[in-house]
């Protein structure tokens, strides 16, 4: 074991990974921390300063052989005993309490920087989390990313600010009191240092092994974490599939895993504690019998010794603080390189430097030899395709076939692989993120719904948008009828997730949203899956009132909802094998769209040229 690197020298890549995020935010808490940091060193100089009265008891006023023995200060010896008993008293009075008050003001300077500091990395995280393109999020468990945002976080701060800073005041506390215990008797602090090799290889040997502990103990957490959220936030399904009992077992058996790994990193912190408890016994030992025979020879006071080993017993309690803390610190550098992990990920979609802000645009959207690809293969494969400003365009086709993708582009949440996507002629790269995406309106298949009330709830398209414009945007997506009958109309707070709302009601808010953001593009995820046959009906109308005279995309299965569309483009295999208006391709009794549309709807009835029910005609 000798032989391996020290636990803090396989620490130091984390560690400097960790400062190099936190600096900018040390640096806005710089005062803070100077004061902090001051105030530590006050502390320190008034523990220096603690076993200086009970010295002079024990050199003055309590004489050694009857006689009174000087203590070569010049104001201490003209005082008689009972005067420098009085104020040997008081000193140890004012002295602790100047100690005590200067540990207070550190321990909330430090305090008040951490938080500040916590805040700050929390709120980065989060929004860097939310720049992160959908490529990095497909390969993440959602909830090991919230366990990094809350509780990662907070074990940062205690690595960076409330464990590191104070850690490194504490080296200035060990090199002053070694200083005076070289002047006091220089030979005997070599013989009090002699123990601190076997401390550092005892650290040594044992941290290395709580810090690989605590990383593993930490990573299996985050796994529970992620196992828990996606349980939870599937729990219908869960319980209609009577899942419950298996993911229960495989939350239990790494929960147990956990716990054994928690309880090996305890017994390791604990044996390391022990182990350098017992060498300071050592060294104090040592001292005191080396000590005790310069009094006895005369070559040191007893008051120098008990300052000694007060001395001695202050300069060990950082080491012995640190093998009490050595759990707690590798846990926290292992939360901290989790938390860096992330914010050293680039966005794979981002602004490039000349990038110009959007104009504003018309709505003509095209691909040019595009290609895209997940690490499981291939979804498009040199996709031409030209939508006109204003025509609204069903994508159909077999769930992976590329639709999603193919809107995904549309708002950029990937870049293509090669070929280029174009709005009004302008190749997506080249406009500014933001001034493209206000362009773009979303209605997806799950709507999100904030728990907040229902004008709010809207509102989040348009921050500035008045309670009329939101109302008439209610009105376009049929939504002002039911939220009128409501208790509180569009006060009324809405449940997390909207579950307080049937499935058309909360798909309808989601299109008012769509409504009050009167952009030039309109993209429609699946709207009406899941939905009624009463609530689909409605939904269509208020879709099709809202997506009129808007470039608008829909990626659907419902053969209904794509009739109402200009144009059809059937994917496979990321390519379009089917492209014409719906009435087009249903004259076609063999074509794609005309066999999805008489299975889902009219199975085993005759078709009339034009498409329409024979029967009917």
């Amino acid at each position: 074991m000798s032989g391996r690197p020290s636990k803090w020298r396989q620490m130091l890549p984390g560690l400097r990974r960790i400062f190099r995020h936190l600096r900018p935010h040390l640096g806005a808490e710089r005062g803070l921390i100077v004061g902090a940091v001051a105030a530590l060193l006050l502390a320190t100089i008034f523990r220096l300063a603690e076993p200086w009265p009970l010295k002079f008891i024990l050199d003055r006023v309590i004489p050694a052989g009857g006689a009174e023995a000087g203590s070569g200060i010049t104001v201490v010896d003209a005082l008689s005993s009972s005067q420098l008993l009085a104020a040997c008293a008081v000193g140890v009075v004012v002295v602790i309490g100047l100690r005590a008050l200067a540990q207070y003001l550190s321990t909330i300077g430090f305090a008040i920087a951490g938080n500040r500091v916590l805040t700050r990395v929390r709120e980065q995280l989060f929004t860097h989390l939310q720049r992160l393109s959908l490529r990095f999020h497909d390969r993440q468990r959602a909830g090991d990313l919230t366990l990094r945002v809350v509780s990662d976080v907070g074990m940062l701060k205690e690595a960076a600010v409330t464990a590191f800073l104070p850690m490194l005041a504490n080296i200035l506390v060990i090199a002053g009191m070694a200083g005076v215990m070289l002047w006091v008797n220089w030979q005997l602090a070599l013989l009090a240092f002699l123990p601190l090799p076997l401390l550092w290889f005892a650290t040594t040997r044992i941290g290395k092994r709580i810090q690989a502990v605590s990383k593993k103990q930490r990573q299996r957490e985050g796994a529970m974490a992620a196992t828990a959220s996606e349980a939870l936030g599937a729990m219908r399904l869960v319980q209609a599939l009577g899942l419950e009992e298996r993911i229960g077992r495989d939350f239990k058996g790494a929960s147990s895993k956990d716990l054994k790994e928690g309880v090996r990193a305890k017994r390791l912190a604990a044996g390391l504690e022990r182990s350098v408890d017992l060498l300071v016994a050592v060294s104090i030992a040592v001292v005191l019998w080396q000590g005790a025979r310069l009094v006895i020879a005369g070559a040191l006071t007893p008051g120098d010794l008990v300052v000694f080993i007060t001395y001695l017993k202050n300069s060990f309690r950082p080491v012995r603080q640190f093998a009490k803390h050595t759990g707690r610190v590798a846990k926290a550098v292992a939360a901290g390189e989790r938390v860096i992990e992330i914010l050293e990920v680039e966005p794979a979609v981002q602004d490039r430097p000349n990038a110009l802000p959007a104009p504003e645009l018309q709505g003509e959207i095209r691909f040019e030899q595009v290609r895209f690809a997940f690490e499981r293969g291939p979804v498009l494969d040199d996709l031409d395709l030209v939508i006109p400003a204003g025509q609204r365009v069903a994508l159909l086709g077999a769930s992976g076939a590329g639709k999603s993708t193919i809107t995904n582009l549309v708002l950029r949440l990937y870049d293509p692989d090669a070929g280029r996507v174009l709005f009004d002629g302008h190749d997506a790269r080249d406009l500014a993120l933001a001034s493209l995406r206000r362009q773009i309106g979303v209605v997806p298949q799950e709507s999100l719904l904030l728990a907040a009330s229902i004008e709010e709830n809207i509102k989040i398209a348009d921050a500035e948008a008045s309670h009329e414009a939101i109302e008439a945007a209610a009105r376009l997506a049929d939504a002002h009828g039911f939220i009128e009958r409501l208790p509180e109309g569009y006060d009324t707070m809405i449940i997390e997730r909207g579950v307080s709302l049937s499935a058309g009601q909360r798909q309808r808010i989601s299109i008012a949203r769509a409504a009050l953001r009167r952009t030039p593009i309109l993209v429609l995820d699946e709207p009406t899956t899941g939905l009624d046959a009463a609530s689909e009906a409605l939904v269509i109308e208020a879709l099709m009132r809202v997506a009129r005279g808007r470039t608008t995309l829909v990626v659907t299965h419902d053969p209904k909802l794509a009739e109402r569309c200009d144009r059809v483009v059937f994917i496979e295999g990321g390519r379009i094998v089917e492209d014409g208006t719906p009435a087009l391709l249903l004259r076609n009794r063999r074509s794609r769209f005309a066999r999805l549309y008489a299975t889902r709807q009219y199975a085993g009835q005759a078709w009339t040229e034009d498409g329409h029910d024979a029967d009917a005609a």
